[in-house]
């Protein structure tokens, strides 16, 4: 009698802690602190921890071979949910996920198709068609250049979005691009970014995007170096360059995180597709003090238009994933 009582005191201990566990996040390869990505993914984490005092488990990847151990040490230790940054953690989730069928998980930027998953994508080429708009406006050239991370779907359908926007404000603009790698180490190589970036300046491009992570570091500052003009993306990257940096556009991955945790949270988690774009506050455009005398009165009427029509549908930015080759 008494260990049944011993027991079912043990299993209510067990439910209320499973209840009330801590949250995890497991970040890309580049570390919360890379100014972009992962940074967006931490100011969710903040967010979360400034609102409900909850302490938040945290990992660090250093290589993508880590991701399996880290997800699965956090389930195994009753996190909820545990929250995997990036597509390069795709693979790893689904093979954990089946064995911790109890257990919610999400991830950003993927979909990984299990019953206990949340998966966030993004419409990267709605908040790309602003940067390209804005570019067309700033260029004095004619020539404006991008430089992606890991030549994959989600980057080009950056690039196509940007193409797209560019085009919108003069059919004639030219638009070089290159991509950094085909591996996710193209996401950290902020030297490389840097000389892609000066030899776009060289032929001629005077407003550069990147799209690369933690490399685009090293895209914005050749930018800000040859006095021309960069855009950043994924977290506010107007600050690194006062002055230098037209916009930064950015993926609401902070918003992703923090809403992931709420849910669980509230006990209000589901499964499956979350997709944000412009309308949904996946995605958008900074202007602050950092960048505020670089964007005329008639780029910000042109840019905030442009988000509307894209929001109500009387404008469609292609899609590469969903509607193939991009057209521009």
């Amino acid at each position: 009698m008494k260990s049944g009582v011993v027991c079912a005191v043990a299993a209510v201990a067990f439910s209320v802690s499973a209840a009330f566990a801590d949250p995890a996040i497991v970040y890309s390869v580049g570390g919360k602190f890379d100014g972009s990505f992962n940074e967006s993914a931490f100011s969710g984490v903040k967010r979360f921890q400034e609102e409900t005092g909850k302490a938040v488990r945290e990992f660090e990847l250093e290589r993508d071979a880590q991701s399996l151990q880290a997800l699965r040490n956090f389930a195994s230790r009753g996190s909820e949910p545990v929250v995997a940054i990036g597509f390069n953690q795709a693979n790893a989730l689904g093979q954990l996920a089946p064995t911790f069928p109890d257990t919610d998980f999400a991830i950003v930027d993927m979909v990984v198709d299990q019953p206990n998953v949340r998966s966030y994508v993004f419409k990267e080429q709605e908040g790309a068609y602003i940067a390209g708009l804005l570019a067309a406006m700033a260029t004095q050239s004619g020539t404006i250049g991008f430089v992606g991370g890991m030549d994959i779907p989600i980057i080009r359908r950056f690039l196509c979005g940007y193409k797209q926007g560019a085009l919108s404000i003069n059919p004639d603009i030219n638009v070089i691009f290159n991509m950094t790698g085909d591996t996710p180490a193209a996401f950290t190589d902020p030297v490389r970014g840097g000389e892609l970036a000066i030899g776009q300046i060289k032929r001629g491009a005077d407003v550069i995007i990147q799209a690369a992570g933690g490399t685009g570091l090293g895209v914005l500052q050749a930018a800000a170096d040859a006095d021309i003009l960069g855009i950043g993306t994924d977290s506010n990257q107007n600050g690194l360059h006062p002055g230098k940096v037209l916009t930064s556009i950015r993926k609401r991955v902070d918003n992703a995180v923090y809403d992931s945790f709420q849910a669980a949270e509230n006990d209000s988690f589901t499964p499956g597709i979350q997709v944000l774009g412009l309308a949904e506050g996946g995605m958008d455009w900074v202007l602050d003090e950092n960048n505020a005398e670089l964007v005329s009165e008639d780029m910000k009427a042109a840019a905030n238009a442009a988000v509307n029509d894209i929001s109500n549908g009387t404008v469609k930015v292609h899609d590469v994933v969903t509607e193939g080759a991009c057209p521009f």
